[in-house]
């Protein structure tokens, strides 16, 4: 029988301990690096980490660990070695000619996650775009890699190399997605307009919270949902009606730590839907260890694109899957999120949010009913605000 199944790739991870960060927190990196190994259809097999001030300018890794890395990767036949931070094209270069296997930085993974997820035009363009700027500097090294149509003849200017017919190729198309993209902007806009008469909620958060599980819970459709990094790309909006109020609900797609520049700058449009909203639904996932980190990714972010100040409620959700070291009654260590009870957790955030979250769990149902109620009474706000004449729902 001939086996046609594909064969996953094999990969190492790398990664640096910075100064004043501790090995939990370097492994908490990469397990987030593992899922998005996970995600893209491979399978990490080993962890290198190695404590440096700075990553070293030639080959990311002292000359050390890398000679240990580089022994693993022939022994074991390792297909790919992905580290967890941005790569410079010198280092890609040097490291490649080291490991005599597939290089990958963090970004480059993440955009090839983004460019099997993407499924509308506007998605793929968007990806596209930014894989062509994250490419230009590294042609160098890629340019071989290309698929080039040339015969020859008209294709080069007098004493042009090839790879500077490449770098005009691919300037040429990153103009050619970007003027693609600003008709698609004029497109959203227009759909948005259409919209403006309706209250807007957006929900946002860290890449697999469960907002699209939450989205099909308060619409009652059928958005896809799955236990992947960036299972959806796509902005979904959907009418939803709690109570007698009407609004419309988005589904943005999920942030995540060291998000590439490139990719939220082509992601401008879909980033709109959050900027005019009405109110945000900031959905964090309890159960995750590194959760508060995730809430500040989010935050950053939110002020980056210049939506920080809207009306905004921090959902957490996932409350079926906490779980916490009980503290002994004569135990004396500081309370943490690591040994707190979930009720405790609630009334340390709810303190520190003045009672602007709730907590849930999208999955098993729990509290939505709750949340529905806190939903009406912010979006009766906006509306009452927006239409004082015209409250006859009220």
């Amino acid at each position: 029988m001939i086996e046609t199944a594909k064969k996953q790739e094999t990969v190492v991870l790398i990664g640096l301990i910075y100064q004043n960060q501790d090995i939990d927190k370097v492994n908490e990196y990469l397990d987030e690096l593992a899922f998005l190994v996970d995600t893209a259809g491979g399978v990490a097999v080993k962890r290198f980490v190695q404590r440096l001030e700075r990553p070293d300018s030639r080959t990311f890794v002292g000359t050390g660990k890398l000679a240990e890395i580089k022994e693993y990767i022939e022994a074991e036949k390792i297909n790919i070695a992905v580290f967890d931070d941005e790569l410079s094209p010198s280092q890609i270069r040097n490291i490649e000619r080291e490991l005599n296997c597939k290089i990958l930085d963090r970004t480059n993974l993440i955009l090839d996650i983004f460019a099997s997820r993407a499924r509308t035009s506007h998605a793929r363009t968007q990806v596209e775009l930014a894989q062509y700027q994250y490419l230009l500097p590294r042609l160098t090294r890629m340019w071989t890699h290309l698929t080039r149509q040339r015969g020859g003849m008209g294709m080069r200017g007098p004493g042009e190399k090839e790879i500077e017919t490449d770098r005009r190729i691919i300037r040429d198309k990153i103009t050619l997605l970007k003027e693609k993209l600003k008709e698609i902007d004029k497109q959203k806009i227009t759909q948005r307009k259409h919209r403006e008469e309706m209250v807007r909620v957006a929900l946002v958060g860290y890449t697999n919270v469960g907002k699209s599980t939450i989205m099909n819970l308060l619409s009652k459709s059928e958005v896809f949902a799955e236990n992947k990094l960036f299972a959806t790309l796509d902005t979904t909006v959907r009418k939803v009606v709690i109570g007698n109020l009407p609004f419309l609900l988005t589904d943005t797609v999920g942030f995540i730590r060291k998000l590439p520049h490139d990719l939220v700058e082509s992601f401008k449009s879909t980033l709109d839907e959050v900027r005019e909203a009405d109110i945000l639904i900031h959905v964090v996932d309890i159960s995750h260890n590194g959760f508060e980190e995730q809430l500040n990714v989010v935050t950053q972010t939110l002020s980056e694109i210049k939506a920080i100040d809207k009306p905004s409620i921090i959902l957490f959700n996932k409350i079926d899957a906490y779980q916490y070291i009980k503290k002994e009654e004569d135990d004396l260590t500081p309370a943490t999120k690591d040994n707190m009870s979930l009720e405790e957790l609630q009334k340390t955030w709810m303190a520190k949010l003045n009672n602007q979250s709730i907590f849930i769990s999208a999955k098993n149902k729990e509290n939505i009913d709750y949340l529905k109620d806190y939903l009406y009474e912010e979006v009766k706000k906006v509306h009452i605000k927006r239409y004082p004449y015209n409250n006859f729902l009220f």
